[in-house]
């Protein structure tokens, strides 16, 4: 196990007799069998009997990247684990560029009373692009703010859920865009949603609309999106994860005109690490009992 030092007298008990190494102090061996809590590296030459990764993170992209991790090795994650945190960040994101609130924060470090129309969701279009754990507990907290919910996923499936208008493939992705007040990003990056936003897509956008992404950078063409707010077709976006992170000090979007920038720090809470913990530990009870894990990644997929 790697990154999950915490962990280690819990992973130790539901091992039993297996053994245990940390490899924060000790190489990997080649009777390693499985990685826990493992942060993401390419060469798999000295473990042969390699069996199982699992990933403390959500997104995988990093395992995937190099094409080198064996077939033999089964891929999980702690997908699910954030999914409360960017539900929420999303929605506070939508209010804050609905009702300007970077506006009022300046005027209260100017010390002034700055009374203003100002914009609510009730009523507005979302539009959901990723239709899994963040994007149904986003659904369902813009379904309690009286907003219309619309989501593209990837696999086939039921019409609706709900309040929710579910949609797929190329015209359902036409009809997500031209029917949203608020494009949210919450997809995985994989072959398939690389540059999947670029200057044609966020033109069939409503004049006015807003993009936020809480998931993976490299999903919206960063440069389309601001040639969008600069031109004033966008009202705003709120951007969380980016295609280069951190985000370089020269970066113009920093300055981007309706603009709200955090760190990729939407999930970092105690809750998603308490969820993630919990996760892979039923995997590694799972595993031990020779059971079926939890969060296998499909590597064709990507997630």
């Amino acid at each position: 196990m790697r990154g999950a030092r915490a962990d280690l007298a819990a992973i130790r008990e539901i091992a039993g007799a297996a053994r245990v190494l940390d490899l924060e102090d000790a190489d990997p061996v080649p009777e390693l069998a499985a990685l826990l809590g493992a942060e993401p590296f390419d060469d798999f030459s000295a473990l042969p009997h390699l069996r199982w990764v699992h990933s403390a993170a959500a997104g995988v992209d990093g395992w995937l990247a190099s094409g080198r991790l064996p077939e033999q090795v089964t891929l999980t994650s702690a997908v699910g684990n954030g999914a409360i945190p960017l539900a929420e960040h999303a929605l506070m994101l939508m209010l804050m560029l609905s009702r300007d609130a970077p506006r009022w924060a300046r005027a209260q470090s100017r010390r002034s009373w700055e009374r203003r129309a100002h914009g609510e969701l009730a009523g507005a279009r979302l539009g959901i692009l990723g239709y899994g754990n963040s994007g149904r507990d986003l659904a369902a907290k813009a379904l309690a703010c009286r907003m219309e919910v619309r989501a593209l996923r990837r696999r086939e499936g039921a019409v609706r859920d709900g309040g929710v208008r579910l949609l797929r493939g190329p015209d359902g992705l036409r009809e997500l865009l031209t029917t949203s007040d608020y494009l949210v990003v919450t997809a995985p990056r994989t072959a398939e949603t690389a540059g999947m936003i670029g200057a044609a897509q966020i033109a069939q956008l409503p004049p006015g609309a807003a993009i936020i992404v809480v998931s993976r950078g490299g999903i919206v063409d960063e440069d389309a999106l601001l040639a969008a707010l600069r031109s004033g077709h966008l009202s705003g976006a709120g951007l969380d994860a980016h295609a280069v992170e951190p985000l370089p000090q020269d970066s113009p979007l920093w300055d981007a005109p309706g603009t709200i920038i955090t760190p990729h720090n939407a999930a970092t809470t105690a809750g998603t690490a308490r969820r993630g913990r919990q996760i892979m530990l039923e995997n590694l009870e799972r595993w031990v009992r020779g059971q079926e894990l939890r969060n296998v990644v499909d590597r064709t997929a990507g997630y």
